[in-house]
C-alpha cells in the first residue's frame, strides 16, 4: 500500500489531509544490542537493547499543497520512537512540528525544529549524529533548562534560501515568550557551499538558557554561543569529513565554560552493499568542571551492510578516553544513564538493524 494512502487513512478523521496535494507517512525503526562498560561509581558494565544506533528512530507525517504560481504550503510533524520499550512515556512531535511556505524565494518555516546553527554543520559527522560513534560537540555542557544542547528550539521562525551557484544559507529566530528579559531567546544562521564533491558550511548561533538553581527560585542565566565549521570532500573511493566547533557558556558569577571540539572522519564503500566508517573526535573542555581543564579523545569504527534500500545491518565500536576529570560518556539511546567516573575511559559496542519506511 502506498505511504500516501496510509497517511490519508490516519488523518482522515480530522479532514486535514484531504486539503493536501500529497501527504506522506514516513519513519525509521532502529534497534540494537548494546554493551558499555565503566558506568558510575561502581565502574559497572551494562548490557541491553538500545535504539537509534545508525539513525534516530522516528515516525512522522509531511504534506505539501500546491497553491499555484510556484507557491507551496507544507507541514511536517515528527516524533521519536523508542523501539526497545514502545515509547513508554508516550509519543510527541518534539523532533519537528512546523508549517512552511515555499517558492522561488526559498522557504519560511514556523514551529519547533532543528536550529539553523545545527542542521547543516552537524551533517559532516560520518556517524550521522546517532549511536556510540556520533560527534558529541552538541552536548549539554552546562545543563540548565530545556534544549541546552543547541540542537532544537521551540517557537522558531526560520528562512532557508534557495541555492545560488552552489551557495545557500539560513537564518532563524526563536521567541523567548517572556514578559520581561529574554530567557529562552535564540538566534542563529549558516552559510554553505555545495558543488560536486566539495561541501563546506559555517554556522553561528546564540541561545539564552536558564533554569532555577538548586534550592532557589532565581534563574541561572547562561548565554550559549556556538560556532561550527564543517567540510567534506568525496574522492569517490572514500569521503573525508571534518568539523571544528566552539561552544562558550557565559554565566554570571561562574567561570565561563568553553569547549573546543574537533572531528575528522572517513567513510568508504565496501563492495556493492557495505560502508565502513571511522572517526576521531576530541573535546577540549575548560571549566566544564569548574576551575579545571579536561579533555576527552573519542575513537569510533563502524560498518553498515545494506540488505536493501530500506533495511541495513550495522555494527559500531567506540572508545572514549577521558583525562583530567573529564566525564564525557558514549551516547547510546535506550540504555539509560551511561556516564563514567571522572577521568575513566569507556568502551561501547552496538550491533543492530535499521528499517526505513
Amino acid at each position: 500500500m502506498k505511504k500516501s494512502l496510509i497517511a490519508l487513512a490516519v488523518l482522515a478523521a480530522s479532514g486535514a489531509a484531504m486539503a493536501q496535494s500529497s501527504v506522506t507517512l514516513f519513519g525509521v525503526i532502529d534497534t540494537n544490542i548494546s554493551v558499555i562498560d565503566n558506568i558510575g561509581a561502581g565502574k559497572d558494565d551494562k548490557y541491553g537493547l538500545g535504539t537509534s544506533g545508525l539513525q534516530t528512530s522516528r515516525i512522522g507525517f509531511r504534506g505539501v499543497e500546491d497553491l499555484g504560481g510556484g507557491l507551496k504550503a507544507g507541514f511536517h510533524l515528527e516524533g521519536e520512537i523508542f523501539g526497545d520499550d514502545g515509547n513508554s512515556s508516550g509519543l510527541d512531535f518534539k523532533r519537528r512540528s512546523t508549517l512552511s511556505l515555499m517558492g522561488g524565494f526559498g522557504e519560511v518555516r514556523l514551529g519547533r525544529d532543528q536550529t539553523v546553527g545545527y542542521v547543516k554543520t552537524s551533517s559532516y559527522d560520518v556517524f550521522g549524529q546517532a549511536g556510540y560513534g556520533q560527534f558529541l560537540g552538541w552536548s549539554s555542557w552546562s545543563a540548565v533548562g530545556p534544549d541546552t544542547n543547541g540542537i532544537r528550539k521551540s517557537n522558531m521562525i526560520s528562512y532557508f534560501t534557495p541555492k545560488f551557484s552552489g551557495f545557500s544559507g539560513a537564518i532563524g529566530y526563536g521567541f523567548d515568550e517572556q514578559t520581561t528579559g529574554s530567557l529562552g531567546e535564540y538566534i542563529g544562521g549558516y552559510v554553505a557551499y555545495d558543488n560536486g564533491p566539495l561541501s563546506v558550511a559555517l554556522s553561528y548561533d546564540q541561545s539564552k538558557l536558564g533554569a532555577a538553581a538548586a534550592g532557589t527560585t532565581a534563574a541561572r542565566k547562561i548565554d550559549r554561543d556556538t560556532i561550527a565549521l564543517g567540510a567534506s570532500y568525496d574522492f569517490g573511493v572514500a569521503k573525508v569529513s571534518g568539523i571544528y566547533q566552539q561552544v562558550k557558556h557565559d554565566e554570571a558569577g561562574r567561570n565561563d565554560v568553553k569547549v573546543n571540539s574537533y572531528a575528522l572522519g572517513v567513510s568508504a564503500p565496501v563492495g556493492s552493499s557495505g560502508i565502513v566508517k571511522a572517526q576521531y573526535a576530541m573535546y577540549d573542555q575548560k571549566n566544564v568542571v569548574q576551575g579545571r581543564d579536561a579533555e576527552a579523545n573519542h575513537f569510533s569504527l563502524g560498518y553498515q551492510h545494506n540488505l536493501s534500500k530500506r533495511t541495513a545491518l550495522y555494527g559500531t565500536v567506540s572508545y572514549m578516553d577521558n583525562d583530567n576529570g573529564s566525564t564525557v560518556g558514549l551516547s547510546g539511546k535506550g540504555m539509560g544513564t551511561t556516564t563514567p567516573v571522572s577521568g575513566e575511559s569507556q568502551t561501547g559496542f552496538q550491533v543492530g538493524i535499521r528499517h526505513a519506511f
